[in-house]
């Protein structure tokens, strides 16, 4: 991860600290040497810490730890120092140009430092530490009778090798929240590990404890097929297989480009689930065809699929799915006033969308790879099915 950015990285902390030594420190008069040793200590040890982790053979270290702590020094050490070097830069260009004293890139430079320190701690901290429960409504006019009412509880992302000792407190919070629910089934789409299923081994009993009458039901994400590390391809399938059993062993049922029948009285819906079915360079595994062999036209149809790209490239061109469940996004987990910059690389990124009488819900997850979230919290879903009454039809 670090690695593939590790020279940019190395220029961000590295060229402020050249302007600085040029324009402030050598002009100074007094404890230059402090000045000096204080500046250019800091950014060599950051230098040190990015090179020790662009090393690593692994997408991230084993220690989800160590990198965390990394990101967190960046956001509050080496972005907003560069933040203010480029703001500083540019008043001085103005000055110069203009003749003028004051350099308001400075004041403008400070304004941001301090700003982007403020976002990141409190994205590292509170706006990580919540969870949040969305309700949603689905009305269909195929949905059987008897299941009129039917509440399905939808997770997704759950990362859980971020959340350490200090975090599991999050995770079990949300675990409280999807059974408080009392939905009639709960449905995961994928992430749940970051790299590893040994990540699974300290949360099986907390991811055991989810119920729901009609069953748990799962399906792979990315993340889930050890994709991110460097073992050897016979390990990466050892490593797929373990999760899926660690999945099995909570008592979920995996979807892989299968489906199961939930009935009620005369009545049944399909659930069905598809493999990740993403663009490069994510997996493309899905078999949708596969995963609906012997459903009938007509009938109701649930499908979990982890990327909502394969809403709009599979599922709605090639079946009569009415409701599909997908994560994947996170929201990026950033979002000012609506918008998040997972809008410039999703269609549908967060939330429920229709398309004529069907829908998808896209979940930003209850997790993430990095513990940080500004307007994007946490979420458990709840989509409550409705049926349309004849009189609407």
């Amino acid at each position: 991860m670090i690695a593939r950015i590790s020279v940019w990285l190395i220029l961000a902390l590295l060229l402020p600290d050249v302007y600085f030594e040029r324009v402030y420190i050598c002009r100074s008069r007094k404890y230059k040497w402090l000045k000096r040793l204080l500046l250019c200590g800091s950014s060599l040890l950051m230098v040190v810490y990015t090179l020790f982790l662009s090393l690593q053979h692994d997408f991230a270290p084993h220690s989800v730890s160590t990198l965390n702590i990394y990101l967190l020094l960046t956001g509050i050490y080496t972005v907003p120092k560069l933040l203010f070097a480029v703001c500083s830069l540019l008043g001085w260009g103005h000055c110069r140009y203009h003749h003028t004293v004051t350099n308001w890139g400075n004041y403008a430079g400070a304004v941001l430092a301090i700003a982007v320190i403020a976002l990141v701690v409190y994205g590292s901290t509170w706006g990580f530490n919540s969870v949040v429960v969305r309700h949603e409504t689905f009305y269909s006019k195929q949905l059987p009778a008897s299941f009129d009412g039917y509440k399905i509880v939808q997770f997704s992302d759950a990362h859980v090798g971020t959340y350490d000792s200090s975090r599991q407190y999050i995770l079990k919070a949300a675990v409280d929240s999807i059974n408080a629910q009392q939905a009639d089934v709960v449905c995961f789409t994928g992430d749940l590990q970051n790299m590893r299923p040994i990540e699974l081994q300290p949360v099986s009993r907390l991811l055991s404890s989810i119920k729901a009458p009609d069953g748990v039901y799962s399906v792979l994400g990315n993340h889930d097929y050890a994709d991110y590390t460097h073992d050897t391809e016979a390990q990466k399938k050892r490593n797929e297989q373990l999760t899926m059993h660690y999945e099995q062993s909570f008592g979920w049922q995996l979807l892989n480009n299968e489906h199961v029948t939930l009935k009620r009285d005369n009545d049944s819906i399909i659930i069905a689930g598809m493999e990740n079915d993403g663009k490069a360079p994510f997996p493309s595994k899905g078999n949708i065809l596969k995963a609906l062999k012997g459903t009938a036209v007509g009938s109701f149809k649930i499908m979990l699929e982890h990327d909502p790209s394969a809403w709009d490239r599979k599922i709605l061109p090639q079946s009569d799915v009415q409701l599909t469940l997908s994560g994947h996004t996170h929201a990026m987990q950033f979002k000012v006033l609506g918008w998040s910059p997972a809008a410039l690389l999703y269609k549908e990124w967060g939330g429920m969308y229709q398309h004529q009488q069907r829908a998808i819900s896209v979940s930003t997850g209850v997790g993430g790879f990095i513990p940080f979230r500004v307007g994007v919290k946490n979420e458990i879903v709840v989509i409550t099915l409705r049926r349309v009454p004849p009189s609407k039809q």
